[in-house]
């Protein structure tokens, strides 16, 4: 099997890329080694930057995105039972969020691909990326019970953290920033409509408190808990007491409870592998990077290296020159570190660190007050939230 570009894996990252590349008419083969289902069914991010939204429309993904999204302007934190609202059109100069969940991202862009687009393999697994420092790369995978080879001209690593692409970066070029926390978020999905119309992150000294949604019938609720939680320890009804702690406010507001269909407990860590090239491999989404999922940035950074990545490849079929290639994981990496900086300060003020001392408790509360009180502190935070430029 022949083609241009070879992609391995088939979330976002993967499908993206694939998308971009068809509308530009440069062929792309994508290999996923889950099922369909797997793949459309997969609970990840559900929060899209202003910057994610405007490429998947212009990508002609956008229509249910656009009709089914909820765009939201703001978010609301809450700490020592107060509420404060961060206005993000006002503080950005009109941007926003749209709350979209990553499994509809996914369908949305395997039902282009299936349609338009070039072939994507479900259940063709990846075995190995050989070659990458030559003219003509190849994947082994396997696919319908035998081997086969993709040959092509470049190769996309978009096959999360545990997948094979970064593995064939030797380890002597490699170097991993890493950072684990001592935490993790307890998360439910509920079929009840969300209590607030924005998304509350809650600072709590029993633990941090997410109120988030799905669409206007589904909640997604976290908490923070030990990292060696099991979410079977935890009832539906403990969980909703909890929430209620966690989120109370001196006004009248309250949570709204109803059927927990989804449990889960998801660890939090940071991740960066530099670099996100070799040779004619390039490393996008989790396959290069991780963030804690308090800053809303992971399916996010994903858009942002592979709308980076098909620039470059068009760039150098239409000019022959290969000067956004050579400079793709330098690009990558400015805004994956912001990024990441952002998640880790959003991660470290909400979150009382296990045996924190009461100086640093009050510390976080200081950081809290300092965006309540101070409109540069918010559009600080509004403007990273909201997204980091693209170009």
């Amino acid at each position: 099997m022949r083609t241009t570009v070879g992609i391995i894996g088939a979330g976002p990252a993967g499908l993206l890329l694939a998308r971009l590349l068809h509308r530009a008419g440069i062929a792309s083969v994508v290999l996923e080694s889950r099922d369909r289902a797997y793949v459309e069914q997969r609970q990840r991010a559900g929060i899209l930057e202003q910057d994610t939204v405007d490429v998947l429309r212009a990508a002609g993904a956008g229509e249910r995105m656009d009709r089914e999204g909820l765009r939201h302007d703001g978010i609301e934190l809450r700490f020592d039972g107060r509420r404060h609202r961060v206005d993000f059109p006002g503080l950005t100069g009109g941007r926003a969020v749209t709350v979209y969940a990553q499994t509809e991202v996914c369908k949305d862009l395997v039902a282009l691909q299936l349609e338009e687009g070039g072939p994507l393999l479900f259940e063709a697994e990846a075995l190995a990326v050989e070659g990458a420092e030559t003219g003509t790369p190849r994947v082994r995978f396997r696919h319908e019970g035998r081997e086969d080879v993709l040959e092509c001209d470049y190769v996309a690593g978009c096959d999360g953290f545990w997948g094979v692409a970064r593995k064939a970066v030797p380890a002597a070029l490699s170097r991993v920033f890493e950072r684990t926390y001592p935490f993790g978020w307890l998360g439910i999905l509920a079929d009840v409509a969300p209590s607030h119309d924005e998304l509350v992150y809650a600072r709590h000294d029993r633990g941090f408190a997410l109120l988030s949604m799905r669409s206007p019938t589904v909640s997604r609720l976290y908490l923070q808990v030990p990292t060696e939680t099991d979410a079977a320890d935890w009832s539906d009804e403990a969980i909703w007491d909890e929430l209620e702690r966690r989120l109370a406010t001196e006004d009248d507001w309250r949570l709204e409870r109803g059927p927990v269909t989804q449990k889960s407990v998801t660890p939090m860590r940071s991740f960066v592998h530099e670099p996100m090239r070799h040779g004619r491999l390039f490393l996008a989404g989790d396959a290069a990077h991780i963030v804690p999922p308090t800053g809303a940035k992971g399916l996010n950074l994903a858009v942002g290296d592979v709308v980076t990545l098909a620039r470059a490849l068009v760039h150098r079929r239409d000019t022959g020159s290969e000067e956004l290639l050579d400079s793709y994981s330098e690009t990558c990496l400015r805004r994956v570190w912001q990024a990441e900086r952002f998640s880790y300060d959003m991660t470290t003020l909400l979150h009382p660190a296990p045996g924190a001392t009461p100086f640093e408790d009050r510390l976080q509360v200081a950081r809290l007050d300092r965006i309540a009180t101070s409109r540069a502190a918010r559009t600080d935070l509004a403007e990273a939230y909201t997204g980091f430029p693209l170009d």
